[in-house]
């Protein structure tokens, strides 16, 4: 009997430290694997370059849009392009037209 009691004894002991063990392998675990562990980080940054190449395209439309409306300022307004706005405006221009630079 006194052996069993020893060994309940020992087994109560060691409950305290094995969930702590548990729970740091829990924890490390999740690091390494988790949603934002160490191996979610080769996905952020693939994300993270994708986004980038969508922002550089965005600002280059933004800088064009930009310029667009720069010559469409009411106190300079920049003929050709006045002139190719009221031609698409009332359908009279073609596909195939070109426009030839005079400078």
């Amino acid at each position: 009997m006194a052996h069993i009691a020893k060994l309940r004894l020992l087994l109560w002991s060691a409950i305290g430290p094995a969930i702590a063990l548990l729970l740091l392998l829990f924890f490390a675990g999740y690091v390494v694997l988790g949603a934002n562990g160490v191996l979610a980080w080769g996905d952020y940054s693939r994300q993270l370059h994708v986004a980038q190449a969508e922002l550089k395209q965005t600002r280059h439309a933004q800088a064009e849009l930009r310029n667009r409306v720069d010559l469409l300022n009411p106190r300079r307004v920049d003929p050709d392009l006045s002139d190719e706005l009221i031609r698409r405006q009332l359908g009279v221009i073609h596909h195939d037209e070109v426009v030839v630079p005079l400078n």
